[in-house]
C-alpha cells in the first residue's frame, strides 16, 4: 500500500491531514506503510494528476474521497465529515478508506 498526501505549498491543513492519517494507520494496525507528502507546484501538474485540492490523500494512486464534478486546481479542499466541513478527512473516514483499500489488495 502506497499513500501520498498531496498538497499545495504552505497548505494550512497539511499537518492536520498527516496527523489524522497516522492515527488512522495506527488504529488499523498498519505500521509498515509508506506515507509521502508531495507538493503540487502549478496548475498544469494539478490537471495532469487530477488534483482537486489540498490536502488530497491518495491510496495506491486513488483519491478515495473524490467527489464528482470537483474542479482540478491549486486550491484548498474541504471535506464533509460527521462533524461538518473540515480541512481534512476525519480519522474515522481515513480508517474506513484504509480498510477498503487494504481489503482490495491482491
Amino acid at each position: 500500500m502506497w499513500i501520498e498526501v498531496v498538497v499545495v505549498k504552505e497548505c494550512p491543513n497539511e499537518q492536520l491531514a498527516v496527523d489524522r492519517l497516522w492515527q488512522a494507520l495506527e488504529a488499523a494496525g498498519l505500521h509498515n506503510v509508506d506515507v509521502v507528502t508531495r507538493v503540487v507546484t502549478d496548475q498544469t501538474e494539478a490537471e495532469r494528476i487530477s488534483f482537486t485540492g489540498s490536502p488530497t490523500v491518495l491510496i495506491d494512486g486513488e483519491d478515495l474521497f473524490a467527489e464528482a464534478g470537483r474542479t482540478q486546481g491549486m486550491a484548498c479542499r474541504l471535506y464533509r465529515t460527521p462533524e461538518g466541513l473540515d480541512g481534512a478527512p476525519s480519522i474515522g473516514q481515513l480508517h474506513q478508506a484504509l480498510a477498503t483499500a487494504f481489503h482490495h489488495e491482491p
